[in-house]
């Protein structure tokens, strides 16, 4: 059994971890709500965005602009949103399952990966996987134009046909206490397809659908991956909240747990003694 010194200093070091997960839970909370807010503004305009997509891509052939044209897919690669620190629950486990479950879905054919967070680069790159890019440290300072540099590297790969599909892998955020993995496909574009019955078939286009889409379309990939970032980092920040609430309830019940045992010990150690003086007195006494 574990002497009173012992059980004190467990109780201790327990105390000051749960000092450190409550702090860590407090700047969660605060960045979450952050986060939450950007990604509620930055949905509407993209939910938009796609509704024009989808018009203007209904009145043209696909096979005329580079981000549109299907390709058979004998090259994938995916864009996998990762964080760059743990302590998040699952958050980090439940994407890379993912990504190696669709590894193992298109074992014929050739695939790369870029990696968001130093999480994910540090497993892939372990496991000798093909990283064509990486970003680490990335969301200390989270700003659009971040998005912008990802979503060219991927509109340049996949207009160079380096790529006959671009995948993206992440955390849609729903709450703090749920993130749904989601795999969505980048490039090529798929707009969503317009309410037929409610559309009207007379627009005029200046200049012309063709030159719209080469604005739309690398705005659309913006958007799209800055939209990604922002649900990733709310997922993530959400994972921690939670993950730190769950580990300081934990350690207060291992507080009390702790102290039931350090009481019961100190109170076998006086009735011990109470027992040796009550020994040692009626042995002076029959003496």
């Amino acid at each position: 059994m574990a002497t009173l010194r012992e059980i004190k200093q467990h109780i201790t070091g327990v105390q000051k971890t749960q000092q450190i997960t409550r702090a860590l839970k407090m700047v969660a909370g605060v960045k979450f709500r952050r986060a939450q807010q950007s990604i509620l503004q930055a949905r509407p305009y993209a939910d938009r965005l796609n509704d024009i997509m989808g018009n203007v891509v209904y009145d043209v052939d696909r096979s005329l602009h580079p981000l549109l044209a299907v390709r058979e897919p004998d090259r994938i690669a995916y864009v996998i949103f990762t964080a760059d620190q743990g302590l998040c629950g699952s958050f980090n486990h439940n994407i890379i399952r993912r990504a190696e479950a669709e590894f193992s879905a298109h074992l014929d054919k050739i695939i790369d990966m870029i990696v968001i967070g130093k999480k994910g680069h540090d497993y892939f790159i372990k496991r000798k996987h093909n990283i064509i890019g990486s970003y680490v440290k990335f969301y200390k300072d989270l700003q659009f134009k971040k998005a912008v540099n990802i979503a060219k590297l991927t509109m340049d790969l996949y207009i160079g046909k380096k790529f006959d599909r671009i995948y993206l892998i992440y955390n849609e955020f729903k709450s703090a206490i749920r993130q749904d993995v989601t795999v969505e496909q980048l490039l090529p574009i798929i707009p969503i397809e317009p309410d037929k019955q409610n559309r009207s078939s007379d627009f005029i286009y200046e200049p012309d659908p063709i030159k719209m889409l080469d604005t739309l379309c690398p705005r659309h990939i913006n958007i799209k991956v800055w939209r990604i970032l922002l649900e990733s980092y709310a997922s993530e920040m959400g994972a921690r909240m939670t993950a730190m609430e769950y580990a300081t309830e934990n350690a207060n019940n291992l507080i009390n747990e702790l102290t039931m045992e350090y009481n019961k010990a100190r109170q076998e150690k006086i009735t011990g003694e109470i027992l040796e003086i009550v020994s040692g007195s009626e042995a002076l006494r029959s003496s």
